[in-house]
């Protein structure tokens, strides 16, 4: 194994090419998923001014003082304050507003008492009329059930960091600030081709010997999946002629990213590499992995080139070691380490001493977690795949794990707490 590359040296390598895209502006709308190119500062307070956080009533809790259900005290209501509207009114001592939860607090008032500590039984809608007078069931301290401008953010406050990448909450948060768009880095382009004469698209009648092509569909979900934006180009043939003119159709769509599957490996008919070699190069090759030795790297047409395996697991593990990190680092991600539990294995597992990265269900027994290896572990069993929940990895020189011994895991989905 010794003419094989570390899997951290090449990622390190690879990464090194990577810079983020340039910067697009987007509606809000369509920013879920993006990653901020920018921080995000407050302009204004979030609330910008002093509002009420229940329904009930704006009073001075000077007034309240010693006020219970058996000892009341009544107070005039001189106004009805709305959400939406503005007080023009002060409540004074003796006094009291009727307010709606985010309206703003009137003049003189520095309480909200909410209705269910008072006499007042209106509807959720506001709908009961406005009594001349209240009575009061508590004393509740100064300041209670008031929003004051500024709790939420501070004007000037960075709200988000540039390398976000954008959740529902972050969304919500730059609404709040008034904002229509947001800057972010562009979503990779990324191109995908599959090689092989024996692959049909699905939908098709299968003839003897051919498979349906299961890697291109994976390939631009993965793609999707990590903030691209899949270009699907049509399978191309076992032929120097045929992978060329689909690896020039490929770079025609202007993409920032070539992925091709199958063709990099050292068959007869592996073609790819020839063909690469006449548009650009292959910088790295064959690495201490398992599943995934031959993956290649290089430049197509001055475009980073992943050369994945044909095999459909080792393309996947490939993509989710070596591709998707690229992806988040074109897409200006900031840095951050892959989700991973640390597991105990619940059976033995052999492997040839590469870096291997094993496919395992999780299972919790209260204490902590348990791998359990999944399928035979070759790399054609894509169910046993789709059936796993992580990729436990075995490191470089590891040929025996016995039961027992603890591995990170690698998460591919969150895991059930319940039984392997």
């Amino acid at each position: 194994m010794t003419d094989l590359l570390n899997v951290d040296d090449v990622l390190a390598r690879i990464l090194s090419d990577m810079q983020p895209l340039s910067q697009e502006t987007v509606d809000l709308s369509r920013a879920l998923g993006r990653v901020l190119a920018e921080d995000v500062q407050a302009a204004q307070d979030v609330p910008a001014f002093a509002s009420s956080a229940m329904d009930g009533y704006a009073v001075r809790a000077d007034d309240l003082a010693g006020a219970s259900a058996e000892r009341p005290v009544r107070l005039a209501v001189i106004g009805d304050i709305p959400a939406g509207s503005q007080p023009d009114f002060t409540v004074g001592a003796g006094q009291a507003a009727r307010i709606m939860t985010g309206a703003p607090m009137p003049a003189g008032a520095d309480t909200v008492v909410p209705v269910e500590d008072t006499s007042d039984r209106w509807t959720t809608d506001g709908a009961a009329p406005l009594a001349d007078a209240v009575d009061v069931l508590a004393a509740p301290e100064r300041g209670r059930n008031v929003r004051q401008p500024g709790e939420t953010i501070g004007a000037g406050e960075r709200v988000l960091s540039r390398g976000t990448v954008l959740r529902p909450v972050d969304i919500g948060v730059i609404a709040a600030l008034g904002r229509a768009s947001v800057p972010v880095y562009r979503r990779p382009r990324v191109a995908i081709l599959s090689t092989g004469t024996e692959l049909v698209p699905p939908g098709e009648p299968l003839a003897p010997g051919q498979i349906y092509n299961s890697n291109s569909f994976m390939l631009a979900a993965l793609v999707t999946e990590a903030g691209g934006e899949p270009i699907v180009v049509p399978t191309a043939l076992d032929t120097v002629e045929d992978v060329r003119r689909r690896f020039d159709e490929a770079l025609s769509q202007a993409p920032d990213v070539l992925i091709s599957s199958a063709g990099v490996s050292v068959g007869t008919h592996d073609v790819v590499r020839t063909v690469i070699d006449a548009l650009g190069h292959i910088d790295l090759w064959r690495v201490n992995i398992r599943p995934g030795k031959p993956l290649a790297y290089g430049q197509v047409g001055g475009v980073p080139f992943f050369g994945l395996p044909g095999n459909p697991v080792s393309a996947m593990v490939t993509f989710e070691v070596f591709v998707r990190p690229s992806l988040a680092r074109l897409s200006g991600a900031q840095a951050s380490d892959e989700a991973t539990v640390s597991a105990t294995l619940a059976d033995d597992v052999t492997s040839d001493g590469r870096r291997s990265y094993v496919r395992v269900r999780l299972s919790h027994d209260g204490e902590g977690w348990w791998a359990h290896p999944v399928g035979m572990q070759s790399s054609a069993e894509l169910m046993a795949l789709a059936r796993a929940d992580g990729l436990l990895i075995l490191p470089e020189g590891v040929r025996r794990a016995p039961a027992g011994s603890r591995y990170p895991v690698r998460l591919l989905r969150t895991p059930s707490a319940g039984g392997g």
